[in-house]
């Protein structure tokens, strides 16, 4: 009994070590292969979304498959890069604004901060004077060249998976040796493609009512940056719970800075508050509904994980990525309590409810 019981033990400590060294291995690839990852992620989102348009499309329509494809692919194209180059000039427009008002924004911070007491203050001011703002500034300009960069993967990407979803079905089936088993995996993707699909498009319709609130609260204060702010705003609202608050105090910042004057940066920042309370509390969760059911706390913590490995782009992912994995493993029984820890009530959603929505159509004829 006792060499049975060290036997099992040292059989343990091994899968332990060597699930950590398997962990760890995945960590350093996901870091290091980031830029590819990120616009596969990216590029699968962006299939996902169009599959299903161009099968509701060619349904209603009774337009052909090819052409509805290739009508999806030009989209594509031109949506992309389109975002891209947009996204581009507003960042060099806050860069170019940023460097001029640097100093007067540094000038201004005293006046700011003078609520949290003198010796909060003198730490905030010594930590900030420390910071190089310009050169972070600048080397955000640069940085924003790889969005162009990504563009063009992300294109490639997508047309590639489009000229081979034809054979998909057909590869899963020979992966799995089961027909059975192949549906049911053809229907996992469906239900995580059905989901995330609904997600951002609820996401950007609610970002959108929120930049374009932002925006007209900006216009009328007659502030400058209006359309980078609202711009600002709707992607940083991608990002759950923490976001919006990011986003309204940028605003509130980039509003004092602009204007100089404390008055109409605490109208401002009411303002752009209120929009994010009751868009965030109100129309956000009527219209998800339980799209997604998700923990509060496990959001916090994928957030937290993807942020730091991918960065910015990796919390605006971190949703679909959980989304994704909580229904594989509801569906993979030694891994259910996963599953179970990520979802809200402890029930987790393994998508057996999108069956009859959510079959998997092959658009190219």
């Amino acid at each position: 009994m006792d060499h049975s019981s060290e036997r099992v033990l040292r059989e343990r400590l091994q899968t332990g070590f060597l699930g950590i060294i398997a962990f760890g291995l995945i960590l350093f690839m996901l870091v290091q292969a980031r830029f590819i990852l990120i616009s596969l992620a990216i590029a699968i989102i962006l299939f996902s979304l169009t599959t299903d348009a161009i099968f509701a499309i060619c349904s209603r329509l009774k337009v052909p498959n090819w052409m509805g494809t290739m009508l999806a692919l030009i989209g594509i194209v031109l949506g992309v890069l389109w975002v891209s180059t947009t996204v581009v000039a507003q960042i060099n427009q806050v860069v170019q604004t940023a460097v001029v008002y640097v100093e007067q924004a540094q000038a201004a911070l005293p006046t700011l901060t003078q609520w949290l007491g003198p010796d909060v203050q003198d730490r905030l001011l010594t930590a900030i004077s420390n910071f190089n703002i310009t050169g972070w500034i600048r080397s955000l300009a640069g940085q924003a060249t790889g969005v162009l960069q990504g563009s063009v993967l992300v294109i490639l990407f997508v047309g590639f998976m489009f000229a081979e979803q034809v054979w998909f079905p057909v590869k899963v089936e020979r992966l799995t040796g089961d027909p059975q088993k192949a549906l049911q995996v053809r229907r996992i993707i469906s239900s995580i493609m059905h989901r995330v699909n609904r997600y951002l498009v609820v996401k950007t319709a609610v970002s959108t009512v929120t930049a374009v609130a932002v925006w007209l609260i900006f216009t009328l204060a007659e502030v400058g940056l209006a359309g980078p702010i609202a711009l600002l705003t709707f992607v940083l609202n991608f990002i759950p719970s923490v976001g919006s608050i990011i986003a309204t105090a940028i605003a509130a910042v980039l509003a004092f800075v602009l204007s100089g004057d404390t008055t109409v940066t605490m109208i401002i920042a009411a303002a752009c508050t209120l929009v994010q309370f009751t868009i965030g509390n109100v129309l956000d969760p009527m219209l998800l509904g339980q799209t997604l059911r998700l923990s509060s706390f496990g959001i916090i913590l994928s957030l937290a994980f993807w942020g730091a490995v991918w960065g910015i782009p990796g919390m605006f992912l971190a949703v679909p990525i959980m989304v994704a994995l909580m229904i594989v493993c509801a569906h993979i029984p030694w891994l259910r309590p996963v599953a179970v820890l990520l979802s809200r009530e402890g029930l987790p959603d393994d998508g057996s409810s999108d069956d009859d929505k959510t079959a998997p159509p092959t658009l190219v004829a």
